[in-house]
Protein backbone atom coordinates (compact mmCIF):
# COMPACT_ATOMS: atom_id res chain seq x y z
CA UNK A 1 0.00 0.00 0.00
CA UNK A 2 1.84 3.10 -1.23
CA UNK A 3 0.97 6.55 0.00
CA UNK A 4 0.73 9.70 -2.10
CA UNK A 5 1.05 13.13 -0.51
CA UNK A 6 -0.72 15.84 -2.50
CA UNK A 7 0.35 19.48 -2.82
CA UNK A 8 -2.13 20.39 -0.06
CA UNK A 9 -0.56 17.92 2.40
CA UNK A 10 -3.31 15.31 2.15
CA UNK A 11 -1.96 11.76 2.35
CA UNK A 12 -3.87 9.21 0.24
CA UNK A 13 -3.39 5.45 0.53
CA UNK A 14 -5.44 3.04 -1.57
CA UNK A 15 -6.23 0.13 0.78
CA UNK A 16 -8.47 -1.61 -1.77
CA UNK A 17 -8.48 -0.55 -5.44
CA UNK A 18 -12.06 -0.36 -6.68
CA UNK A 19 -13.16 -1.54 -10.10
CA UNK A 20 -16.41 0.39 -10.55
CA UNK A 21 -17.27 3.93 -11.65
CA UNK A 22 -14.65 6.57 -10.84
CA UNK A 23 -15.74 9.47 -8.62
CA UNK A 24 -15.30 12.99 -9.96
CA UNK A 25 -16.28 16.47 -8.80
CA UNK A 26 -19.89 17.28 -9.60
CA UNK A 27 -21.10 13.74 -8.94
CA UNK A 28 -23.09 12.50 -5.96
CA UNK A 29 -21.22 9.84 -3.97
CA UNK A 30 -22.19 7.43 -1.20
CA UNK A 31 -19.53 6.24 1.24
CA UNK A 32 -18.97 4.34 4.44
CA UNK A 33 -16.32 5.87 6.67
CA UNK A 34 -14.59 5.65 10.01
CA UNK A 35 -12.64 8.58 11.45
CA UNK A 36 -9.87 8.56 14.04
CA UNK A 37 -7.61 11.08 15.68
CA UNK A 38 -3.89 10.35 15.23
CA UNK A 39 -3.77 8.87 18.76
CA UNK A 40 -6.18 6.15 17.60
CA UNK A 41 -9.33 7.59 19.20
CA UNK A 42 -12.31 6.82 16.95
CA UNK A 43 -14.64 9.82 16.76
CA UNK A 44 -17.20 8.77 14.14
CA UNK A 45 -18.20 5.84 11.93
CA UNK A 46 -21.03 5.44 9.45
CA UNK A 47 -20.23 1.71 9.48
CA UNK A 48 -20.95 1.47 13.21
CA UNK A 49 -24.34 3.11 12.61
CA UNK A 50 -24.92 1.09 9.41
CA UNK A 51 -25.85 4.40 7.81
CA UNK A 52 -23.92 5.24 4.61
CA UNK A 53 -23.21 8.93 4.02
CA UNK A 54 -23.90 10.64 0.70
CA UNK A 55 -22.78 14.04 -0.53
CA UNK A 56 -22.09 16.02 -3.70
CA UNK A 57 -18.37 15.67 -4.42
CA UNK A 58 -16.42 18.88 -4.80
CA UNK A 59 -19.26 21.11 -3.60
CA UNK A 60 -17.74 21.93 -0.18
CA UNK A 61 -20.48 20.08 1.71
CA UNK A 62 -17.76 18.11 3.53
CA UNK A 63 -14.27 18.92 4.77
CA UNK A 64 -11.78 19.80 2.03
CA UNK A 65 -9.75 16.64 2.66
CA UNK A 66 -12.76 14.53 1.67
CA UNK A 67 -13.55 16.58 -1.44
CA UNK A 68 -9.95 16.10 -2.58
CA UNK A 69 -9.35 12.56 -1.32
CA UNK A 70 -12.51 10.86 -2.62
CA UNK A 71 -12.01 12.16 -6.17
CA UNK A 72 -10.45 9.45 -8.32
CA UNK A 73 -11.69 6.59 -6.14
CA UNK A 74 -13.57 3.80 -7.89
CA UNK A 75 -16.70 2.11 -6.54
CA UNK A 76 -15.70 -0.84 -4.37
CA UNK A 77 -12.48 0.84 -3.31
CA UNK A 78 -11.29 1.85 0.15
CA UNK A 79 -8.88 4.69 0.89
CA UNK A 80 -7.09 5.82 3.99
CA UNK A 81 -6.97 9.62 4.09
CA UNK A 82 -4.64 11.40 6.52
CA UNK A 83 -6.01 14.93 6.57
CA UNK A 84 -4.04 17.88 7.95
CA UNK A 85 -6.07 20.23 10.13
CA UNK A 86 -6.30 22.97 7.49
CA UNK A 87 -8.16 20.48 5.24
CA UNK A 88 -10.24 19.29 8.20
CA UNK A 89 -11.77 21.36 10.99
CA UNK A 90 -8.81 23.71 11.53
CA UNK A 91 -8.41 25.80 14.66
CA UNK A 92 -12.08 25.47 15.66
CA UNK A 93 -12.20 21.67 15.94
CA UNK A 94 -15.64 20.07 15.88
CA UNK A 95 -18.37 19.15 18.32
CA UNK A 96 -16.15 18.78 21.36
CA UNK A 97 -14.88 15.52 19.83
CA UNK A 98 -12.25 16.81 17.42
CA UNK A 99 -9.75 19.13 19.10
CA UNK A 100 -8.44 22.29 17.45
CA UNK A 101 -5.70 21.79 14.84
CA UNK A 102 -6.19 18.01 14.78
CA UNK A 103 -4.85 15.82 11.99
CA UNK A 104 -7.60 13.33 11.08
CA UNK A 105 -7.39 9.80 9.72
CA UNK A 106 -10.33 8.43 7.75
CA UNK A 107 -10.94 5.10 6.11
CA UNK A 108 -13.43 5.75 3.31
CA UNK A 109 -15.16 3.06 1.24
CA UNK A 110 -16.83 4.24 -1.97
CA UNK A 111 -20.20 2.50 -2.31
CA UNK A 112 -21.90 4.37 -5.15
CA UNK A 113 -21.45 7.19 -7.68
CA UNK A 114 -24.45 8.94 -9.26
Amino acid sequence: MSAITTATGLVIEDVVEGSGTEAAAGQHVTVHYTGWLTDGTKFDSSKDRNDPFDFPLGARHVIAGWDEGVQGMKVGGTRKLTIPSDLGYGARGAGGVIPPNATLVFEVELLQVD
